[in-house]
């Protein structure tokens, strides 16, 4: 009787351990491989939502969202300076349980440091338009920089005849974007022959660059020839400069296509004759695309280019609709 009672108890033991084993197994497929749209949370911290461009990419985010059938917050400080403020929202969209963290990092050891707990956690990682490069990263969408601002350099150098003086207007210290963007247009003026006056920083805001060329046409009367700049608000700070200034001959090269750049190239500004033109709106889905994937457990590319063009008044119809 004793036997039967323990082979029994056993038996039953057996099943509740199966049973228990299959829950378990079933809830980790569900995180891996088989998480259904409708429960998905996907974090996107931005460098800002203060600007044109950061809408774009918000835009895509957002259009990424509906079509697809998940949830996703969009987050972003008030300026590209605000570093900490970044590193809170990363915290806290890490804490508030979403299912993967895209982040566009102001500064990428700050944000590093944020993002190591999700991967620590699980939790997918990914980079749009400003790679993160930390271990463990699922995919970065966004433009080469370097080679995207070469390719604005080369077009203004030979708009010069391949000679003349150049400054650039880089964006805000220490980020990575600004870094290779100045890399790119440094390559540039060196294969094209320019020279490169002086670089400083307008802050990756429409003021702070209008500063920062104020500056320049103080420190270089009537040498400059051309404006390379970080963005496209930054070349409207430069062209606001130049404007009061009565700067007159002088080349501004935006950077990521913004609307009102583009406006200014069809108006025929006296200035701002060019903008290396991103799509953020295509970045911005396609990195929500990729982190549903990296979710549910399929394989995503470590890296998607986004091509650019350099806009200008020969192409600009092919842009802007008015």
């Amino acid at each position: 009787m004793k036997k039967k009672l323990f082979a029994l108890v056993l038996s039953l033991a057996m099943i509740l351990s199966l049973a228990a084993c299959g829950q378990k197994n079933a809830g980790t497929g569900a995180a891996a491989g088989g998480a259904s749209s409708d429960n998905i949370e996907v974090a996107v911290v931005l460098k800002t939502l203060a600007s044109e461009y950061w809408g774009y990419v918000k835009d895509g985010c957002d259009a990424a969202a509906k079509d697809l059938g998940i949830k996703v917050t969009v987050v972003g400080p008030g300026a590209e300076s605000d570093i900490e403020g970044q590193v809170s929202m990363i915290e806290q969209q890490i804490g508030a349980g979403c299912n993967a963290i895209v982040c566009a990092p102001n500064d990428a050891a700050a944000a590093n440091g944020a993002l190591k707990a999700a991967i620590d956690k699980g939790i997918p990682v990914l980079s749009v338009d400003t790679n993160c490069g930390i271990d463990g990263q699922k995919c970065f969408v966004g433009t080469s920089n370097v080679d995207a601002a070469k390719e604005g350099g080369l077009w203004a150098a030979k708009q010069l005849g391949n000679k003349g003086n150049a400054v650039i207007i880089y964006g805000q210290e220490g980020d990575n974007t600004s870094n290779m963007r100045r890399e790119g247009y440094e390559a540039a003026c060196k294969e094209a022959g320019l020279t490169v006056l002086e670089a400083i920083s307008g802050n990756n805001t429409t003021d702070g660059a209008t500063s920062a060329m104020e500056s320049l046409l103080q420190a270089h009367p009537g040498e400059i020839n051309v404006v390379f700049c970080h963005n496209d608000d930054t070349a409207i700070g430069a062209m606001n400069a130049c404007k009061s200034a009565g700067a007159q001959g002088i080349i501004i090269v935006g950077f990521d296509g913004n609307a009102s750049a583009l406006k200014l190239i069809n108006d025929g500004d006296p200035w701002v004759k060019a903008t290396v033109a991103q799509q953020p709106y295509e970045m911005g889905y396609q990195v929500v695309q990729n982190a549903v994937k990296a979710i549910k457990g399929e394989s995503v590319p470590e890296v998607v280019n986004a091509p650019v063009v350099v806009v200008n008044a020969e192409n600009i119809k092919d842009h802007f609709k008015g």
